[in-house]
């Protein structure tokens, strides 16, 4: 990929200089001072709890820095609200929409630049301007579309068409290509591209290093809130990133051959229908044995959700078979049903970690015993002893390397691969005798991939059957013994781990034999 070389000797877009910012006891941002040169694309890299989000919050507007200044383009700045930052051309696309799903397309394009009381006028004008950036940066996108019944890759679409029609000529994406399918994430980095080249700067917060090798001019890596180096991406290796990050080497987990033993989840023509009717999935069967990763590889959106939803309980199938260590379940949907299944031993780590996984206001000590709160270990009835669910999460944050080590904070002020390392700790803790997971690193730093890669292994090696959804297709082929991939609610191949790659999976994801 040829990158036009960036002006050595021009004002900054963005300037950082001794940026700090304090939660309570934490330091999130120790002195930060980098810059970002116009007309880039510059990466911000760290583990989880670098510092990166919280950094492009202050510059933002979400939060306020407690020692520092910005510079954009030589000036100081005073950014002290969204709509300051909005003003001052920073747009933001953040790794969870801000769209209001109820809301068609062109609603949430004006939502808070409606231009008046009258709205006809503006949404006319609306109209039209959406349909030029549309075309211009090869986002067309249907206006009067519903947004919550839109693919996450349009939604998508929709924020960065937000941030263009208010101005922006610096765009912040955090995690851009966290729920994307490929083909999605090609058409985001042609749309980034256009973007770059017309002289706007954009700024990625990613964990991905392909990413920032394919598509940054610069980047900057940050660990426990300060920045640890700047490098040209021309000049930088994936793996020298990765050491920066982390502050070690990187060593995958030792994978042995699996030695697989009995059946613990059989299914048998599994079908799963929506209240129109539509098939969401369709006559699958599969079996999974102690000792054994099963990955379930696809496209985002192609029933596995669905299925580790009828597995957890949490939805009943319209027909079909689960048998769990030889005992049919008969999931008839009630209530207690996921409850009931955690009992037998069925551990559930969702997809949707803030939707599913965990309540975001709770604390981290509220949330390492959701699910799990009847435990006679955690007091008498329903009484919950506070020293005992201060005891538990204490203990799940030393061995799951969850920071910062606070108990007491919300939820919602973790970094994303901190959350995931919370919920893996609850659900691994029961020692589980089958292990759901739907998309394991999703949104997490390399070093917390490699934790939580070797904590699966640790599972299967100790005789326990999992399942791993992923879009990932490198972690399926990293982690999996068997290969399912599914497409459009079915099963369309099998793949012992030796025999698989990238093309096979891709071509039976797209509904086509290999």
């Amino acid at each position: 990929m040829t990158r036009p070389a960036l002006p050595s000797n021009s004002v900054p877009a963005v300037d950082f200089a001794g940026v700090t910012k304090r939660f309570g006891a934490v330091t999130a941002n120790d002195g930060v001072s980098f810059a970002i040169q116009r007309g880039a694309i510059h990466g911000i890299i760290g583990e989880n709890g670098a510092g990166k989000s919280t950094l492009m919050s202050i510059l933002y507007g979400f939060y306020q820095a407690d020692a520092g200044t910005i510079r954009l383009n030589g000036e100081v700045a005073r950014i002290r609200t969204s709509h300051e930052a909005i003003a001052q051309g920073i747009g933001m696309v953040h790794q969870h929409f801000m769209l209001v799903d109820a809301f068609t397309v062109l609603e949430n394009i004006v939502l808070g630049v409606e231009g008046g009381a009258l709205l006809g006028a503006g949404l006319d004008k609306a109209r039209a301007r959406l349909a030029d950036l549309g075309r211009d940066y090869g986002l067309e996108v249907d206006p009067d579309a519903r947004v919550g019944e839109l693919p996450v890759g349009v939604q998508q679409r929709v924020e960065i068409l937000k941030t263009l029609y208010r101005g922006a000529e610096i765009m912040i994406l955090d995690e851009p290509t966290a729920v994307l399918t490929l083909q999605e994430v090609d058409g985001l980095f042609r749309t980034l591209l256009r973007l770059r080249d017309e002289g706007k700067t954009v700024i990625i917060v990613t964990h991905k290093l392909r990413e920032i090798m394919d598509l940054t001019d610069a980047v900057t890596v940050m660990r426990a809130g300060k920045v640890v180096a700047e490098r040209a991406t021309a000049e930088t290796t994936a793996a020298e990133l990765a050491e920066l990050m982390v502050g070690r080497k990187l060593e995958p987990p030792r994978r042995a051959a699996a030695t697989p033993g009995p059946v613990v989840l059989s299914v048998e023509e599994l079908s799963l229908r929506d209240a129109r009717g539509v098939a969401l999935l369709d006559g699958i069967g599969f079996s999974v044995r102690r000792g054994e990763i099963l990955g379930i590889a696809g496209v985002s959106g192609n029933g596995q959700t669905e299925l580790l939803e009828v597995l957890a309980g949490l939805r009943a199938p319209s027909r079909g078979r689960i048998l769990f260590e030889g005992e049919d379940l008969a999931l008839i949907h009630r209530p207690d049903l996921p409850a009931r299944l955690r009992r037998k031993g069925i551990a559930h780590v969702p997809e949707d970690r803030h939707g599913a996984g965990m309540v975001m206001p709770f604390s981290a000590q509220e949330n390492a015993v959701l699910g799990y709160q009847g435990d006679a270990a955690l007091g008498p009835g329903p009484m919950l002893l506070p020293a005992k669910l201060l005891e538990r999460c204490r203990r799940f944050m030393a061995k799951f390397d969850v920071r910062p080590a606070d108990p007491a904070l919300r939820a919602s002020l973790f970094s994303g691969g901190n959350q995931q390392k919370l919920v893996l700790a609850r659900e691994i803790d029961r020692d589980p005798e089958l292990l759901l997971i739907g998309q394991p690193t999703r949104g997490v730093d390399i070093g917390a991939i490699e934790f939580i890669h070797g904590q699966l292994l640790a599972l299967r090696a100790a005789g326990k059957a999992l399942i791993v959804v992923s879009t990932e297709l490198e972690e399926i082929l990293a982690l999996a013994d068997r290969i399912l991939v599914m497409c459009a609610g079915r099963i369309t191949g099998e793949l012992a781990a030796g025999e698989a790659d990238e093309a096979k999976i891709g071509l039976m994801m797209a509904g086509m034999a290999a």
